[in-house]
């Protein structure tokens, strides 16, 4: 099995953390449009994004804790976003239970006025921190200025300095050429010396000169003016999802009769929001049915039940390949969509103990969810390789001091 520490990946922070830009109103816009944009999986049945909804909404409340607004408004916005426009145009809305609907629309009621407070919190947030920035930029061009003075200051008595000695070379050598040429005493005359035209020991340097110009320019050390922010790209940056070591090694114990019968065992990841990580506190086994290249989880109500009943949050989910190595299958692509769209950080963790490996996975945000999203087919089918689909999940960190709470839901 990997026991090697996963390294979380540095990405661009995106467009609303910079505070370079000239109108707050336009980060609060980068924020909002990110937030709208929500691809949805028709393929996904709408009692899974009802789920997610309450899901996001905890999320959103540990936010608050959290002190993270702009999360917490991003999660407000996505619900809305969902709930207010795009679910209604799934194929499956019909089959949705009307207390359901109803239960839903008052929850609309409630989330919308938040997500309007926090927009005016946000707004206020985003102008205090660019009124900051103008402060400290009109620091750093004061403390600029004053710098390039003194320099300016240094520089004029070095040549003053250097012109006063090129002056006493001068006489200096106009004496001794004098001394030279004169006459006998008894004449008390000093005869007329023509032509004499003493040159100082050190050039008289102006200081206009093209020479002090380029002694000054070689003298002068470089700046770096470009002290603004530039304005980074709108990828939204992925927090850490931080993974006890010893939840892998319990997952196979677990699995291990499965796996000697040669069947696929899954398992869901929660856990909870603390200090901007996401921190995978539980692993929940459901019933399930196992194949060699499959499972099927039933009697989903038990596992959202037990969420509810902790105050968890789904970060992704778990299974075993039996008898192949770490990767995702087309099957896998399509389950792991649904918890991607959701929740931007959700992994998926593959274990192969034939293989002794270990494979923590996402979907690649700039092709592959969007291309499953919008897969129409069923089963497993092939997909192209090249864009890849998905990729390594390198914010996730491994700890092996973090303890986690197996839940096997199972019925015997």
């Amino acid at each position: 099995m990997d026991k090697e520490k996963l390294e979380t990946k540095n990405s661009k922070q995106p467009p609303w953390k910079d505070v370079s830009i000239s109108d707050p109103r336009v980060r609060l816009k980068y924020l909002s449009d990110y937030a709208s944009t929500v691809e949805m999986d028709r393929n996904n049945p709408p009692h899974r994004y009802y789920r997610s909804g309450v899901e996001m909404l905890r999320m959103a409340d540990m936010c608050m804790k959290d002190n993270d607004l702009e999360y917490a408004y991003l999660l407000y916005v996505k619900f809305i976003t969902i709930f207010l426009e795009k679910i209604r145009n799934h194929p499956q809305f019909h089959t949705v239970p009307l207390k359901d609907k109803k239960q839903n629309e008052q929850t609309l009621r409630k989330v919308i006025p938040k997500a309007e407070e926090l927009k005016k919190q946000l707004l206020e947030q985003y102008q205090t921190e660019f009124n900051e920035y103008l402060g400290d930029m009109k620091e750093k061009e004061r403390i600029e200025k004053e710098r390039l003075k003194q320099e300016e200051l240094e520089r004029l008595r070095e040549e003053e300095k250097k012109n006063k000695l090129a002056a006493l070379a001068a006489v200096k050598a106009a004496k001794i050429a004098a001394s030279e040429n004169v006459v006998a005493p008894e004449e008390n005359k000093i005869k007329k010396i023509s032509n004499i035209s003493p040159k100082p020991l050190v050039q008289l340097v102006s200081p206009g000169s093209d020479v002090t110009a380029q002694t000054s320019k070689e003298n002068k050390p470089n700046i770096d003016r470009s002290t603004k922010p530039s304005l980074l790209c709108d990828n939204f940056i992925l927090r850490d999802i931080v993974l006890p070591t010893k939840l892998m090694h319990n997952f196979l114990m677990l699995a291990f009769t499965n796996t000697m019968n040669n069947k696929e065992t899954c398992g869901i990841l929660a856990g909870k929001l603390e200090r901007n990580k996401l921190l995978v506190t539980h692993l929940l086994i459901p019933e399930q049915t196992g194949s060699p290249d499959s499972c099927v989880t039933h009697n989903e109500e038990d596992i959202f039940d037990y969420q509810d009943q902790h105050n968890l949050i789904t970060l992704g989910w778990i299974h075993t390949h039996p008898t192949q190595t770490a990767f995702l299958s087309s099957v896998d692509l399509h389950t792991h969509c649904a918890y991607q769209l959701m929740m931007a950080e959700a992994i998926a963790i593959v274990c192969a103990p034939k293989y002794d490996e270990t494979g923590y996975f996402i979907l690649t945000p700039e092709y592959g969810l969007e291309f499953i999203a919008n897969c129409r087919e069923t089963g497993f089918h092939p997909h192209p390789n090249d864009p890849p689909l998905y990729m390594k999940a390198k914010h996730c960190k491994l700890d092996t001091t973090a303890i986690i709470e197996v839940v096997d839901l199972r019925r015997k």
